[in-house]
C-alpha cells in the first residue's frame, strides 16, 4: 500500500479534512509539474517481489509471514502482504544502463535465498506464482488477513463500498468458476512482479500510452496463473480474480455505467498524468485516511517538495493495471514512475527478469519508434487486446498497427524483441544483458511456452493418473524444485508423480475432495427416473433435493432394491416417486471438515457415503469411490 499510517474514515469530519488534503495534494503537483520541479534527466528501474508462502509436506498456503518477519526484523526490504501466506520484497531501484538487469537478478535471488534459509527454520517454502495451484477459497477467510491496522481498515471500507451481498466470481475457461465470497481478501489469491519504471515528466503521456499498447503482449508471454481453485480458468486469471474480488458493484436493471476499482482503463491519456488522478477521484470515494501532517500547498509555496501523501494514499486504492506513481529521489527531487502491475510472479526469477528487459526494452524502442502511439493504434483494440491476452495468454491473436491481425509469438519475434533491443541499446545496457534476457523471451515464444501452458498441460497430463488434490500438489512442488535451480519455463519438463516425494492428503478438506459435478432429483420425480439416472451415470448415492436447492433427503442402492420385483425389475403396480423411498435424514458433513472427520463419520454410521452441505444447501458429495482414488495412490506410493 506504500503509506502506512492510515485507518478508516469513520465519521463526516475525517472524511472532509481527508478529501481537502486529496484536492491541496493534486494542486501541489499540478503546480509543480508547471513549474518544473520534476527529475527529468533519469531513467531508472524498480521492482516489488510478491510471493506466497507454502507448507513444506501439505504444499499448502501456510500462514507464518508475520513470524517470519520477527525473525526478519532487522531486514527492512521484505515486508508484510495482505493475507499471512503472502510476503513482498522491494528491490533497489537502479538506473537503466551497463548489467542494470543483471544486478536486479542478482539482488532479488540472494534476497529470496535469506528468506528461504529463516524460512527452513518454520518448514516453510517459497513459491513465485501468479496463483498458488494448491490455494482454495477456504485459505481466503478474514482469520487470514495479516493483522495490521492498515489491512483492516482497507477490507472494512472496500466492505463498507459493496452494493450487492457478497462478491462474486465469475470467470469462464476450460473450466468454470462461479461462487460468491463473503469478503475481499480473496485478492490475496494473487502473487505479481510489479515493475517501476521513472520517466520524465514531458514525456509520461507518450510512455503511458505505450505501457497500455505493451499490457497485452507482455501478458501473453508471461502468463503464470492458469488454476484458480483446482479449475482452468484464463491463462492469466489474476487479471479477472483481482477485479471481480474487488468489484463493489452490483448487476441493476437500469444500464447506468459504473467503474471498478480495478480496470484497464477507459481511453488515451491526452495530456497529462493530472488527467489519471483527477479522473481516479472523481470516480472513486476514498477509503482510508492517513495521518497526514504536511499541508501540501504551503510547503510548495515555500519551495519545499510535499510528499503528497493524501494522493499517494488513494492512489495505493484504485488499482490500474498501468499506474502512475508519484515520489521523491534521494536528491530530493520529485520524479513520476509508470508501475507495471500486469506482470505475474514466476515461473522463477530468470523468468522475472527478462520478462522485465523485454517490458523495459519495448517501452523504450517504441518510444523512440513512434513519434505517437495513438497515430497508429485505436484504444478500443488495445483494450480489447488486453481482455485476449488475459483469457488466452501465448495463444492470443492481437489487432495490431493497420488493423493486422498477428499472433501474440509472431508479434513478440518479428516486432517487439527488435524494438526491445534498439531500445536497450539506447539505453546503454550491456550486451550480455539484452543477449541474456531477451534470448530467454525468444526462446520462450519460438517454444511457444510459458507458465500457463506449463501449468495446463502438466495438470492435463497428470490429472488422468491421480486425484485432482495430488495433482495440484504435484505441480506446486515441481515449481519449487526448478525455481530452486532458476531454470527459465521454457526448459521445464512437464510435472511428473515422482516430482513429490511423499502425498500427506490427511489435513485435506472435505471441499477439496468431494465431487460438484452432482446428479440430483427431487421428491416428485418417479423412481423409474432413478433407475435410469443410476444407469447412465453410474451412481450409488443420489440426493434429493428442493427447487432451491435445499437437501431434504438421499436415494441410497436399499431404496431401490427394496422397491424391485423378483425379475429385479420396478414394481408397476402403481407410481412410485422419490419421496416415498427416500431417506429423509441423510448423513451429512460440511465442507470445511476435514478428511479425518469424514472418515470417522462414515465408520461411525457404517456408511457408503456423506453429502456436503452448506447453510442448508447441497454443495458436494463423497462416497468410498473418492476415499479408493487417494487410498489407492497412497499404496501405489508405497511400491514407487
Amino acid at each position: 500500500m506504500g503509506e502506512q499510517r492510515v485507518s478508516k474514515l469513520n465519521d463526516k469530519k475525517s472524511m472532509q479534512g481527508f478529501m481537502k488534503s486529496l484536492l491541496n495534494d493534486t494542486k501541489a503537483l499540478k503546480y509543480m509539474l508547471e513549474n518544473d520541479w520534476f527529475e527529468s534527466d533519469k531513467k531508472r528501474l524498480g521492482a516489488e517481489q510478491e510471493m506466497v508462502l507454502v507448507n513444506k509436506d501439505t504444499l499448502k498456503p501456510e500462514t507464518n509471514a508475520t513470524e517470519l518477519l520477527e525473525i526478519m526484523k532487522d531486514d527492512d526490504w521484505v515486508e508484510t502482504e495482505l493475507a499471512k501466506f503472502n510476503l513482498e520484497t522491494n528491490l533497489t531501484p537502479r538506473e537503466i544502463k551497463g548489467n542494470c538487469f543483471s544486478d536486479l537478478h542478482k539482488e532479488n535471488m540472494d534476497k529470496l535465498i535469506e528468506i528461504q534459509k529463516n524460512l527452513d527454520t518454520l518448514n516453510t517454502n517459497i513459491v513465485l506464482t501468479g496463483i498458488l495451484p494448491t490455494m482454495r477459497k477456504h485459505h481466503l477467510i478474514m482469520d487470514n488477513l495479516t493483522p495490521k491496522k492498515r489491512y483492516f481498515a482497507l477490507m472494512q471500507a472496500i466492505n463498507e463500498q459493496l452494493i450487492g451481498n457478497s462478491y462474486e466470481l465469475k470467470i469462464l475457461g476450460i473450466d468454470e468458476l462461479i461462487v460468491k465470497h463473503d469478503s475481499p481478501l480473496i485478492e490475496a489469491s494473487n502473487t505479481s512482479f510489479q515493475v517501476h519504471l521513472q520517466v520524465a515528466p514531458k514525456d509520461f503521456v507518450h510512455y503511458y500510452n505505450i505501457a497500455q499498447t505493451l499490457a497485452a503482449p507482455c501478458m501473453a508471454i508471461a502468463a503464470n496463473s492458469p488454476l484458480v481453485f483446482g479449475k482452468r480458468l484464463w491463462h492469466e486469471s489474476r487479471i479477472a480474480m483481482f477485479q471481480q474480488s474487488l468489484d463493489t458493484r452490483s448487476s441493476h436493471e437500469h444500464m447506468r455505467e459504473r467503474s471498478p476499482r480495478v480496470s484497464f482503463g477507459m481511453e488515451w491519456l491526452q495530456e497529462s498524468i493530472m488527467e489519471i488522478y483527477t479522473e481516479d477521484i472523481a470516480r472513486f470515494r476514498p477509503l482510508i485516511n492517513s495521518d497526514i501532517e504536511e499541508n501540501s500547498l504551503d510547503l510548495v509555496s515555500k519551495g519545499k517538495v510535499p510528499k503528497l501523501r493524501a494522493l499517494q494514499v488513494h492512489n495505493s486504492t484504485v488499482y490500474r493495471w498501468n499506474r502512475p506513481c508519484y515520489g521523491i529521489s534521494e536528491n530530493g527531487k520529485p520524479h513520476l514512475r509508470i508501475e507495471n502491475r500486469v506482470l505475474p510472479a514466476g515461473p522463477t526469477v530468470m523468468d522475472e527478469i527478462a520478462n522485465t528487459c523485454f517490458w523495459i526494452g519495448a517501452m523504450e524502442g517504441m518510444f523512440a519508434e513512434y513519434e505517437d502511439i495513438r497515430k497508429k493504434l485505436k484504444f478500443v483494440d488495445v483494450r480489447d487486446n488486453f481482455g485476449k491476452a488475459a483469457r488466452f495468454g501465448i495463444d492470443s491473436t492481437f489487432t495490431w498497427m493497420n488493423d493486422k491481425k498477428i499472433g501474440a509469438c509472431e508479434l513478440i519475434l518479428t516486432e517487439l524483441l527488435p524494438l526491445a533491443r534498439k531500445g536497450l541499446k539506447k539505453c546503454n545496457v550491456s550486451k550480455n544483458d539484452i543477449d541474456k534476457y531477451l534470448g530467454v523471451i525468444e526462446d520462450r515464444a519460438k517454444a511457444h511456452t510459458n507458465g500457463a501452458r506449463w501449468l495446463l498441460r502438466s495438470y492435463t497430463d497428470l490429472i488422468d493418473k491421480t486425484n485432482q488434490d495430488e495433482t495440484l500438489s504435484i505441480i506446486t512442488q515441481s515449481i519449487i524444485n526448478n525455481q530452486k535451480e532458476d531454470k527459465p519455463i521454457h526448459t521445464w519438463d512437464l510435472a511428473k508423480i515422482s516430482d513429490l516425494k511423499e502425498y500427506k492428503p490427511l489435513d485435506m478438506k472435505v471441499e477439496e475432495f468431494m465431487i460438484t459435478d452432482l446428479f440430483t432429483v427431487q421428491k416428485d420425480d418417479i423412481l423409474d427416473f432413478v433407475k435410469d439416472l443410476i444407469q447412465w451415470k453410474k451412481l450409488t448415492y443420489i440426493p434429493v433435493e428442493d427447487t432451491k436447492g435445499k437437501l431434504i433427503g438421499v436415494i441410497t442402492p436399499d431404496s431401490i432394491i427394496q422397491n424391485h420385483d423378483a425379475s429385479g425389475n420396478i414394481n408397476h403396480s402403481k407410481i412410485i416417486s422419490v419421496e416415498d423411498v427416500m431417506d429423509p435424514e441423510p448423513l451429512t458433513i460440511s465442507p470445511d471438515a476435514t478428511m479425518v472427520d469424514a472418515i470417522k463419520r462414515m465408520r461411525e454410521n457404517n456408511s457408503g457415503y456423506l453429502l456436503v452441505v452448506q447453510k442448508h444447501e447441497l454443495v458436494g458429495i463423497i462416497t468410498e469411490r473418492e476415499f479408493l482414488k487417494i487410498t489407492s495412490r497412497l499404496i501405489e506410493r508405497l511400491y514407487d
